[in-house]
C-alpha cells in the first residue's frame, strides 16, 4: 500500500508541463523558449534569491511570493533566450525598425532587453500552455513574475526574460489567501 502516491509523480507531471510549454506555438516558426525543472535544493535557493531581492528592491511581495517557492511540490521555470527579431518592423517594442532595435545596446536590471515583442507573445503562449496544462492535471499553480526575476537577476538561469510556475498537490491551494509579508 502506497500512502500519498500522487507525490510521487509531481516531477514527471511537471515534465508534462514544460512539454506544454515547448510545443507551444512560436512566432515565425522560431524557439527561443528556455526551461528549468529545479530540484528541491534549487527551488530553496530561488527562494532565498527572492528574499534578497525583495530586500535590494525594497518589494515586499517578493518576500511573500519566496514563502510560496518554499512551501511548493515543484518548480519549473520557463523563459525566453533571444536570438533576435522576427523581421517584421511592426514597431510594437518601441523602435521604428527591428534593426533598430537590435543595435540598442541590452539593458539588465532583472530582465535583459529589448527584445522582439513577438519573443514576448511567444513567453506568454509559452507560460499560458504550462499552467494550462497543469491546470488539466489538477496541479494547484501560479505565474510568478517574483521568482523568474530574481532567477534571472542572480543568473540562476540562461535566460533574458523569465516566469516562475510553482506547483503544489495539497488539500487547499497555497497560491492564494497569501499575506503580505513585512
Amino acid at each position: 500500500m502506497i500512502q500519498n502516491a500522487e507525490l510521487e509523480v509531481i516531477t514527471s507531471l511537471a515534465k508534462t508541463i514544460l512539454v506544454a510549454a515547448r510545443t507551444a506555438p512560436k512566432g515565425k516558426g522560431v524557439d527561443d523558449i528556455v526551461t528549468y525543472l529545479l530540484h528541491d535544493d534549487e527551488r530553496i535557493q530561488l527562494a532565498d534569491k527572492m528574499d534578497e531581492l525583495g530586500g535590494i528592491k525594497k518589494m515586499n511581495f517578493l518576500k511573500r511570493d519566496a514563502n510560496n517557492v518554499r512551501d511548493a511540490d515543484c518548480l519549473v521555470l520557463i523563459g525566453l533566450k533571444s536570438s533576435g527579431a522576427t523581421s517584421l518592423n511592426c514597431g510594437a517594442c518601441g523602435f521604428e525598425t527591428c534593426k533598430d532595435m537590435l543595435e540598442q545596446k541590452k539593458v539588465k536590471v532583472e530582465f535583459t532587453g529589448p527584445h522582439c515583442m513577438i519573443k514576448y507573445v511567444d513567453l506568454g503562449i509559452a507560460v499560458g500552455s504550462a499552467v494550462s496544462k497543469a491546470k488539466d492535471l489538477c496541479m494547484d499553480n501560479r505565474v510568478l513574475y517574483s521568482a523568474g526575476a530574481a532567477a534571472c537577476y542572480f543568473d540562476m538561469i540562461d535566460a533574458d526574460v523569465a516566469m516562475a510556475v510553482p506547483l503544489s498537490v495539497k488539500g487547499k491551494n497555497i497560491f492564494f489567501d497569501r499575506p503580505l509579508t513585512k
